[in-house]
């Protein structure tokens, strides 16, 4: 029996065995088989070569558009960016990766316009792991969505889930130590509904014989799987809703039933027309502030603050991220200190170190050894 038949196999059996706490430890089983066998037969399938798309990482941050072909992400990425992607009205019009700058509130964010996946793109249709490849080194996700074809949002996620892709949630708190003896030790928090010899059963079945494990939160089977696997990417995404325009009015509840229908708040979904450029502006803002981008403002000697290009660093960066992004180990080691007014400083001109937490449209002072 081949690999793709042991899978659904599998698949077939946990689809069709009740789940409660008398089965929990057999479905775990059956799970932790299924990861491995899946994770196998893509290693076989990468192997075999093939075309990729090999896009170099730029900007301060990147976007990935996903959506099925013809929805629009050419459009769409043409008129938020410099970017010159071919457009049709027709499937497949993008055969490549096509990355443009969006230059929003002082940052660069690259936004790649991959080509439309199809179902099945996760196990090799279409090229869909190549494509699949390229999402997972993003910082957000942007769903692109037809207003008359929002059942696409499901099927995007199922392919994105099935290439190690988690979207908007964080990895299960699970901590694996190996040992050379004493078998599996098993500490669980209280809040942990799972049993130890359930987690055990899936340990064993990733090859674990000796190790320490605490296991806090309540992790599902599938978490904690995801976390023995330790090649899990975790995204956040926003769903944009195109070819707003050519909806009436009458239509729009219909439309909100749909997304609400697929956990998706209407409210917070973004209502675009990439044809007639409608709704770009709340789009940018979106991205923007689900990217988290900080804009430090430097104070340069002799030149003041410097509000025209701000140094725009990641999420809960430091005083440290900011030394190392402007010039590297050899600048952070002749620092001496830093001043911060803004946000994050208790007054102005507050003085501190490098493991100082900066906040967005703070000013930097950075005094370093001559």
């Amino acid at each position: 029996m081949g690999l793709e038949e042991e899978i659904e196999e599998l698949r077939e059996e946990i689809a069709s065995t009740p789940y409660n706490k008398s089965t929990e430890s057999h479905i775990g089983r059956l799970k932790a088989k299924l990861a491995e066998k899946k994770e196998k037969l893509e290693n076989q399938s990468s192997s075999g070569g093939g075309h990729g798309y090999a896009v170099e990482k730029t900007g301060d941050a990147t976007v990935a558009l996903v959506g099925f072909p013809s929805v629009g992400k050419s459009t769409l990425i043409n008129a938020l960016t410099n970017a010159e992607s071919e457009t049709g009205e027709y499937e497949f019009t993008t055969l490549d990766v096509n990355p443009g700058m969006l230059k929003h509130r002082g940052a660069n964010i690259q936004i790649l316009d991959v080509p439309g996946l199809i179902e099945g793109a996760a196990s090799g249709r279409g090229g869909g792991q190549e494509v699949l490849s390229v999402v997972r080194t993003a910082d957000l996700v942007v769903f692109m969505l037809s207003v008359f074809e929002i059942d696409q949002y499901e099927r995007l996620r199922h392919e994105l889930y099935e290439n190690k892709i988690r979207l908007d949630t964080e990895p299960a708190s699970v901590s694996i130590t190996k040992s050379h003896t004493g078998g599996l030790r098993v500490t669980l928090s209280d809040s942990v509904s799972m049993d130890a010899e359930t987690i055990k059963d899936v340990l064993r079945e990733h090859g674990y014989v000796n190790a320490e494990v605490t296991v806090r939160g309540d992790p599902s089977i599938d978490e904690l799987i995801d976390s023995i696997m330790d090649n899990r990417v975790y995204l956040p995404s926003i769903v944009s809703v195109n070819k707003a325009d050519l909806i009436d009015a009458d239509y729009l509840p219909t439309v909100k039933e749909n997304l609400q229908s697929h956990d998706i708040d209407p409210e917070a979904a973004i209502f675009i027309s990439a044809v007639e450029e409608k709704g770009l502006e709340g789009l940018k803002e979106r991205i923007w502030e689900e990217l988290g981008l900080l804009r430090i403002y430097m104070d340069k000697p002799g030149r003041g603050v410097d509000y025209e290009e701000p140094l725009v660093l990641p999420p809960e960066s430091t005083v440290e991220d900011a030394c190392l992004d402007i010039g590297g180990e050899e600048f952070l080691n002749r620092f001496r200190f830093a001043r911060v007014s803004g946000a994050s400083a208790k007054h102005n001109d507050q003085q501190v170190g490098l493991q100082h937490e900066l906040a967005d449209e703070d000013e930097l002072r950075i005094t370093v050894q001559r």
